[in-house]
């Protein structure tokens, strides 16, 4: 992982990411080499098994396709089988490698199909996307033409699932570092888009992360933001007593209404709603590629319009806004 933690830094620097080239490659040299996670040799073993790159990479489908028309051999198969599964659980996708798919826990590609056709063209851009898990929105965006696509999610096990696919791509131009956006400087005003999807939640201060998000954003830049909200006026926010779908680490859930004064209270221009709608069972659910819990567990076994707690069921809305 040394290799990859140089290149992730050079990279940077290249982009003139100052200075988050230095900062952002300290901490992935940190978690990759100086003190790795304890799974990491696991997961370094389960990616050898996988079949030497470059192959064939499909991206602008809702499954993204590696070594699309390539016929492996029997023990081949069995290997990629045996190294993919040595990365479970798989949250975020859907993939197919070599014509093996992996069901994932998220449809992504359903939350991509509600955003894409709201953004400003990709095409030539420079992406940040804040909290990317596996990277599979980070292809979908280099499938839209994307120029540069920098993810940075601090799960390591997301970070293997990346370097699965980028096996297969070693020149795209998308990187993922093993960071959260706190732990960065302000003020980079390098993206030309930037997402934040699935974090603000998590966030104990989601003032701040708008503000964060905002310092990355270029002058003219898109912000697209993805997040649990509930239904009401632009008064309404729910902050959960304890868990909220059994989950600790969430915090305020505001309303559609209230996300766009927030926006526009952190200086964003143009802040709009362009989808809403409840997450349902068909879109987050168990799959032989990630076997525990998953919403139907969370969700009130008499009324699924409740989670487990007694809480309006997760609904999520993306808005998007401008900096000026």
């Amino acid at each position: 992982m040394r290799d990859y933690a140089d290149a992730l830094q050079a990279v940077l620097l290249a982009q003139g990411l100052m200075p988050w080239d230095i900062e952002s490659g300290a901490l992935a040299r940190e978690r990759l080499v100086e003190a790795p996670h304890g799974d990491l040799p696991g997961w370094l073993a389960a990616l050898a098994r996988l079949p030497a790159g470059p192959a064939p990479v499909v991206l602008d489908t809702d499954t993204v396709r590696i070594g699309a028309g390539v016929t492996l051999s029997a023990e081949g198969r069995d290997k990629l089988e045996a190294g993919l599964a040595g990365l479970m659980p798989w949250r975020k996708g859907p993939f197919e490698f070599f014509g093996l798919p992996v069901d994932t826990e998220w449809r992504s590609d359903w939350k991509w199909q509600r955003v894409q056709p709201h953004l400003a063209p990709l095409a030539g851009r420079r992406v940040l996307d804040v909290g990317c898990g596996s990277g599979y929105h980070c292809w979908r965006m280099l499938g839209e033409g994307a120029g540069f696509v920098l993810g940075i999610d601090p799960t390591l096990l997301f970070l293997m699932q990346f370097l699965a696919v980028r096996r297969y791509l070693p020149e795209a131009p998308v990187w993922l570092a093993p960071v959260r956006l706190e732990e960065l400087s302000p003020g980079v005003e390098a993206f030309d888009t930037v997402f934040s999807m699935g974090v603000l939640y998590h966030r104990r201060s989601p003032l701040d992360h708008l503000l964060e998000l905002k310092a990355a954003l270029r002058p003219g830049g898109e912000l697209v933001l993805e997040t649990l909200v509930v239904e009401g006026d632009a008064q309404r926010l729910l902050m959960p007593a304890d868990r909220y779908a059994a989950m600790r680490n969430v915090y305020f859930l505001p309303s559609a209404a209230m996300l766009v004064l927030w926006l526009t209270r952190c200086g964003f221009r143009n802040a709009r709603v362009v989808d809403e709608g409840v997450t349902t069972l068909d879109e987050q659910r168990a799959t032989p590629w990630m076997r525990f819990q998953s919403l139907a567990d969370f969700l009130d076994p008499q009324d699924v319009t409740l989670t487990r707690e007694g809480y309006p069921a997760p609904r999520r809305a993306v808005v998007i806004a401008e900096k000026p």
